[in-house]
């Protein structure tokens, strides 16, 4: 998927005005999951993503954060100004596309760094992607 293909999904699925909205919104998520990523995991996931979106996991430099579900969205939702809800509709915008644009075992690696709340915000992928074998 090319920069510019993963702009515009992101900003039809979000339904917004412009592509600088869209952009911005990806910043904004895509920075607040690499705070909650390992850095191999950051960077795993960025050498699967266009050149342009991939940076955005990359420049994170804080040690890994244990983000619930409802941390995520407060951080995405203080970086962009929106409600929890709306960050929520924003997160669904982004790793859904994240989600589309990864391998299945990129994919699979991704979801076992998250807790199981993270899948919902991908979307119908997480449901229709196998997870990981139960032990």
């Amino acid at each position: 998927m090319k920069h510019h293909e993963f702009v515009a999904a992101v900003r039809q699925r979000g339904e917004y005005g412009s592509a600088a909205e869209a952009e911005a919104v990806i910043r904004a998520v895509l920075g607040v999951l690499a705070a909650r990523l390992t850095p191999d995991e950051a960077h795993d996931l960025a050498s699967q993503l266009p050149e342009g979106i991939a940076e955005i996991l990359e420049e994170q430099s804080e040690p890994t954060l244990r983000l619930t579900v409802q941390e995520f969205l407060q951080r995405i939702a203080a970086g962009t100004g929106a409600t929890t809800r709306t960050a929520e509709w924003d997160a669904g915008a982004v790793l859904s596309t994240v989600a589309d644009a990864i391998t299945d075992g990129e994919f699979n690696d991704l979801i076992t760094q998250l807790p199981s709340g993270y899948a919902d915000l991908f979307g119908n992928v997480a449901v229709r992607r196998p997870g990981p074998p139960s032990v």
